[in-house]
Parts: C-alpha cells; structure tokens; sequence
C-alpha cells in the first residue's frame, strides 16, 4: 500500500483527527454491537501511547443534516469509555466555538469524541468550508473509518484538502486483506455469494470471474440463475429484470471454464414466518406458492466439498433468510465451515458478518470486513474515495 499509514507519523504531543465508523446499532439509548468501535481501538491506542490528542470523528444513522437525539454519539462514548477503560469526553457538537476551546485544551494521551458529523448536512455534501472547520481541530488525520471509504464526505475526502493525512491500522488492513484477494489470491480461490438480490452482486462477479477458480451462488441470488436457465423457482425470489444478465454471466463463466455451483437442493416454505411449513426438496422441485428459504443439506454437502479445496475464500451474502430459525441452517453451516477451513477466509462486510457473529465465529476468520458498501465497490475494482484522498508515501 503506498499511502501514509499511522506508522509513518510522529504522533506526540500533536492533536490527531481520527475519522472512525462509529456507525453502530443502538435501542433504548444504548449500544447493542460494538464490533466497529472495538476495531477502531488498536489506532485510538497507538495515538494515546505515543503521546497524541486524540479527537474522534464519526456518523451515526441518516438524520440528514437535523440534530436527533436519538442519534447522537452519547452512547458510544459510553462504550467506548468502558472499552479504553477511561472516562471519554464527549461534545455536543463537531464544530464551533466551544468545539475548539476544548481541543485546545487537551492534554497529551487524551481523547474527546465530537458529535455526530451527519447533524449537519455539509458533511455529505463535502463541503469545503465544514472540511476547513474540521481540520483545524486537528495537526493531522487519519482516516480508520473503511465503511465510509467508498463515500466522498468532508470527513473523508474535504480534510485531507487541509491535513497532512494516513491511514490507520483498521482501514490498512482491509485494503490489505481484500487487495491481495483481488491482485494475489493463494489458490484455488473460491468466491460466495448470496443474500437476496444478484443486481447487488453484478460489479463484484464481473470483476472476478478472471481472478476467480470457483463461485458458489446460494441465498436469494442464487434463483434469477435457476430462471435463466430455464428452471421453475414458485415463488422464489427473482429480479426479472436481471435474467438476462444472469444469462450473460453463465455463458461467459462456461467459456472461461469457471465452475458456477448452484444449489441442487431447497429448503421452501409456504411463507416467510418462523411457524411456517418447510419442506426440504430437490433442485427441480419448488412447488408453484412455495419459496425457497435457503439451501438444503445435500447442497451443503457439495458446497462443503468444494470449500475443503479452497486456499483463498471470499464470502459475501446468507445462504437463506437466516434471521429466522428455521431458515439459518445452510448460512451457519457454511459459517463453520469457514471457520473450520486451513485456507485464508475474507468476509466481504454486511450480512455474513452479522451471521458469523450470530454463529460466534468472528474470531476463527482470517479477516472480517467492517464495510458493506465499501467492501463491495472495493471488490468491483472501484477506488475507494477515502482511500485515494490519503496523502502518498514520498
């Protein structure tokens, strides 16, 4: 990676600004998965251990440049606090006269935390005058916030206009873990996808069917192929619209000798509720008013074969509708045997992170990615916003 990192900067005694992904579920005023804030932890450290100011920026939900207060940043200060096990200062606004007077009276190995960036809309917009505000509060920043990478805001992009500006350790190593995916994968290299719509997909299997050995297609995707190759589906989840260019990726799958697997059996249900009725049936078979739910066991079995072989796996998107019990069984079994597997395992962001943590597996992967939509458009082959605006290494 040729941008400046925290390593390369001499932290002491200077006020850092540090963009995080603070962006974490909250209910009844507290935080209920801190995954994004304890990844953040290993760079808010090193500034504190080197003897910087640390200041934290961060979003939290839409509220489209209105002060909610059900969306402010207080309860993850609160977290945040019990995870540094010290008491973490945080302000009622990111901006503003009192915003400086306390940066300016921080002391060295301590950290304040800013109010949600997002109460005010300059910071989708990137507007420069908001991006010059937020970087005099800093001597330099660091960009640790990977989710909003692909995201050209003032807190990613606008500062560094103004800031001497590196990477930290969590967004380092995401660009590491999925660009040597992308450029030097060990191999065989097995790609899977799933989760509900393949138009989410697209980017992602076009940029890798020349890197990749194997896909595996499960989850609601997996049925907008059954359709174009002229399978019935009842009533299973598929964009119409999108047949055509399922079509197109078979073919040019089959003329690169790319093996697509598909799922050749169902678990379908009468309907999508935890008491519904469930069968498990062949590939052929999906009664017309039934849906398939997720992948059955003989499709987990073959998947499973040919996850063993894999040296490089990359997983993006549930094998079924795996928030419902009866639906979860293939998604937490390819889960395990990821979590099982001697190869390199890279979880793509989204809903399989959410699935490997359900399963209690986050920790038996090799790298879990904390951006859905960054992972994704880092994946397709796209600059990454944030990632570019990064000072260079001289």
């Amino acid at each position: 990676m040729d941008k400046l990192s925290i390593d390369d900067l001499d932290l002491k005694g200077k006020r850092i600004l540090i963009r995080v992904d603070f962006n974490v579920p909250l209910e009844k005023g507290k935080v209920t998965d801190d995954t994004r804030i304890r990844a953040s932890l290993p760079t808010i450290k090193r500034v504190l251990e080197q003897g910087g100011k640390a200041i934290l920026i961060s979003h939290l939900g839409r509220p489209e440049g209105k002060v909610r207060e059900e969306l402010s940043l207080s309860p993850v200060a609160e977290r945040l606090g019990r995870l540094l096990k010290r008491r973490i200062k945080k302000l009622d606004d990111c901006i503003g006269k009192e915003v400086k007077e306390a940066v300016r009276n921080l002391r060295d190995g301590e950290v304040i935390l800013l109010e949600n960036l997002r109460f005010h809309r300059e910071e989708e917009e990137n507007d420069p005058g908001f991006a010059e505000e937020l970087a005099s509060l800093g001597d330099v920043f660091i960009n640790d916030a990977f989710g909003t990478a692909h995201r050209a805001h003032a807190s990613t992009v606008g500062v560094t206009k103004f800031l001497p500006s590196a990477c930290g350790y969590l967004l380092r190593k995401e660009i590491e873990y999925l660009g040597k995916v992308l450029s030097n994968p060990e191999r065989p290299f097995i790609v899977i996808l799933g989760g509900a719509k393949v138009s989410t997909k697209i980017g992602v299997i076009k940029n890798l069917l020349g890197k990749a050995d194997i896909f595996i297609f499960g989850g609601g995707m997996a049925y907008t192929f059954f359709k174009a190759r002229g399978v019935e589906t009842g009533r299973s989840l598929v964009e119409e619209d999108k047949i055509d260019l399922a079509k197109e990726i078979l073919i040019e799958a089959i003329s690169k000798g790319i093996p697509i697997l598909l799922p050749i059996d169902h678990v379908v249900a009468d309907r999508i509720a935890a008491d519904a009725k469930v069968e498990i049936v062949q590939r052929l078979g999906i009664p017309p008013d039934w849906q398939a739910v997720d992948i059955g066991p003989a499709t987990i079995a073959k998947f499973g074969h040919a996850i063993n072989k894999g040296r490089t796996i990359l997983w993006n998107g549930p094998m079924g509708i795996f928030e419902i019990e009866p639906f979860s069984k293939g998604t937490f079994a390819i889960a395990k045997l990821l979590a099982e597997s001697k190869a390199i395992t890279v979880i793509g962001g989204g809903d399989s992170v959410a699935a490997i943590a359900k399963a209690g597996l986050t920790d038996r992967m090799s790298h879990v990615s904390t951006g859905g939509g960054a992972s994704l458009e880092f994946l397709e082959g796209k600059e990454l916003p944030g990632v570019t605006a990064l000072t260079d290494k001289e």
